[in-house]
C-alpha cells in the first residue's frame, strides 16, 4: 500500500541516502489535504527526518468503490501510523472511510508521545502560573519508530498568557480570563472560540477541557469545567452556555466518553454521567466501592470502562515504599455497579498520562508494532531527558517514583501552569468529517 502511494508521487523528492521517510512529516502534508477547520501554517513543524514529499490526490483508482465495512477491517490491521497515512492518502473514498471508522480504541498501533520541549517544571513548585505560549514547544515521537520525531510550537498568538486545560482529539486546550484557544498538536495552528463569560474562574484553581467529537464533526462541542460550572460551546456558534455543577465544590479530574455517554470523575472518586441534550443534566452513578483509590485514571478499552489505580505497598525493591498498578472493570450488570479487578489485560495495552486531564487510550495486539500486551505505558513526569515513558506490567510492583512522584495525587488539583508529558492521536486520525 505504501509502495503504491510512493509510485503516485510523480514530483516527490527522493529521501537522502540512508534516511527513512518520516510518517510525522507525512502527517503534516496529509493534514493539509484533510483539514476542514483551518489551514496549517507552513513553518510551525520541523521533521527530524530529511525526506520531503508531496502528495497528489487525483487519477482513477480501481479500489475506490470498496465497501466501508471492508476498509474498516483493513484499518484495524494497521501496525503503524505510517500505514494509516498511506491509506488516508490513497484517494478520497478511502479517506472518507477513515471518518466513519468506529473508534480509535480498536487501533492496532500506538498513540504518539508528546513531550514539552523545555526545562522540567516540578508540579506546584512555584504555584499556579499561566503559560507563555511564545515559549510553548513540544516534541512528538512514535513508540513504534523511536528514531523519528517532530518538533512543534504554537503559531503567532494573541493573547500570549494562557492556562492549560487538557488535550482532546489532537488539540491542546488553553484558556485565560475571557479567552480560549485550541492548538493543533501537529501544526501549531489555532482555533479561537468566542469569548468566555467573565469571571469564569477557569485555570486559577482547577480546570479541565475536552471536545465531545472531532472539531470538524457536526454538533461538536467544547466543554470547559471549573469548580462550579461547565461551559459549553457548540462549534460554529457565537456564544457559550453555562451549566452549574452540583459537586460540592469538588474538582472534576477526568472526562471520558463511553458508549455514547459522558462520564466524569471528581476529587472524591465519584463517577457521574452528563447529558447535554435535550437539556443539561448530571447524575451520580451508584457504585459499590470496597477500596480507596489513591491515584486513578479511567480508560476506555473496547466495550469496557476500566480504572487504572496506583496501590501503595511496602515491598523489597531497594527497601522503599513501592507501588503496584492494578486495573478494574466497571460492572454495570449489578446494582449498584461494582469495580471488578482484572488479573490480565489479555492482548491489550493501555496508555496513560499522569495528568488526568489528558486523554487515555488502549491498543490491541501491541506486539505487532514492538509493544507488549498486559502492560500500561505511562507518559512520565521525569527530569531525565531520555525517560519519556515507562512500561509497567499489570500487577507487578515498581518503585514509587518510576511512574510519577507520589505527592502528585488526588490531594492536589492539577497544575494549570504545567503542560506535561502525554499521549495523543492527531486530529486527522479522526477523519475529515
Amino acid at each position: 500500500m505504501a509502495g503504491s502511494r510512493r509510485r503516485r508521487r510523480g514530483r516527490a523528492r527522493p529521501p537522502q541516502q540512508g534516511a527513512e521517510p518520516s510518517p510525522l512529516a507525512d502527517a503534516t502534508l496529509i493534514s493539509r489535504e484533510v483539514a476542514t477547520v483551518e489551514r496549517p501554517s507552513k513553518n510551525t513543524c520541523l521533521a527530524s527526518a530529511s525526506a520531503s514529499t508531496s502528495l497528489a490526490i487525483s487519477g482513477p483508482y480501481v479500489c475506490a468503490d470498496l465497501l466501508d465495512s471492508l476498509l474498516h477491517e483493513i484499518i484495524a490491521l494497521f501496525n503503524s501510523f505510517r500505514d494509516f497515512l498511506a491509506f488516508a492518502g490513497t484517494c478520497r473514498s478511502w479517506r472518507a472511510a477513515v471518518s466513519t471508522f468506529p473508534s480509535v480504541y480498536t487501533f492496532g498501533f500506538p498513540p504518539f508521545h508528546l513531550k514539552p520541549d523545555g526545562p522540567y517544571v516540578r508540579p506546584h513548585s512555584s504555584g499556579i502560573k499561566p503559560i507563555l505560549l511564545s515559549n510553548c514547544k513540544w516534541q512528538l515521537s512514535d513508540p513504534s519508530k523511536k528514531n523519528l520525531s517532530l518538533v512543534c510550537s504554537v503559531s503567532e498568538n494573541n493573547p500570549n498568557t494562557m492556562h492549560y486545560l487538557g488535550c482532546s482529539y489532537g488539540y491542546l486546550i488553553f484558556s485565560y480570563e475571557e479567552h480560549c484557544l485550541l492548538v493543533n498538536v501537529y501544526t501549531g495552528t489555532k482555533v479561537k472560540p468566542p469569548k468566555l463569560p467573565p469571571n469564569n474562574r477557569l485555570g486559577y484553581l482547577c480546570g479541565i477541557g475536552i471536545l465531545t467529537a472531532p472539531l470538524n464533526s457536526p454538533n461538536s462541542r467544547l466543554l470547559l469545567c471549573s469548580k462550579a460550572s461547565m461551559f459549553e460551546w457548540q462549534v460554529g456558534t457565537n456564544s457559550w452556555s453555562e451549566h452549574p455543577l452540583a459537586l460540592d465544590r469538588e474538582n472534576i479530574y477526568q472526562i471520558v466518553f463511553f458508549k455514547g455517554d459522558i462520564f466524569v470523575i471528581d476529587g472524591l472518586m465519584r463517577l457521574h454521567t452528563i447529558h447535554l441534550t435535550p437539556q443539561f443534566s448530571m447524575q451520580e452513578v451508584a457504585i459499590k466501592l470496597e477500596f480507596a483509590p489513591l491515584h486513578s485514571w479511567l480508560v476506555v478499552c473496547g466495550d469496557m470502562l476500566l480504572m487504572v489505580d496506583q496501590v501503595l505497598s511496602y515491598g523489597e525493591l531497594n527497601g522503599s515504599v513501592d507501588t503496584t498498578i492494578k486495573v478494574f472493570r466497571l460492572d454495570f450488570s449489578v446494582e449498584p455497579a461494582e469495580w471488578v479487578k482484572l488479573e490480565k489485560l489479555e492482548n491489550h495495552a493501555l496508555f496513560v498520562s499522569v495528568d488526568r486531564r489528558n486523554p487515555t487510550f488502549s491498543c490491541m495486539s501491541p506486539e505487532r508494532w514492538g509493544g507488549k500486551s498486559n502492560c500500561i505505558y505511562f507518559a512520565r513526569l521525569s527530569e531525565g531527558p531520555d525517560e519519556t515513558w515507562t512500561a509497567v506490567d499489570l500487577g507487578q510492583p515498581v518503585l514509587k517514583d518510576t511512574v510519577f512522584p507520589i505527592y502528585y495525587g488526588m490531594v492536589l488539583p492539577p497544575d494549570c501552569s504545567l503542560l506535561s508529558s502525554l499521549w495523543v492521536f492527531p486530529n486527522l486520525i479522526y477523519g475529515s468529517g
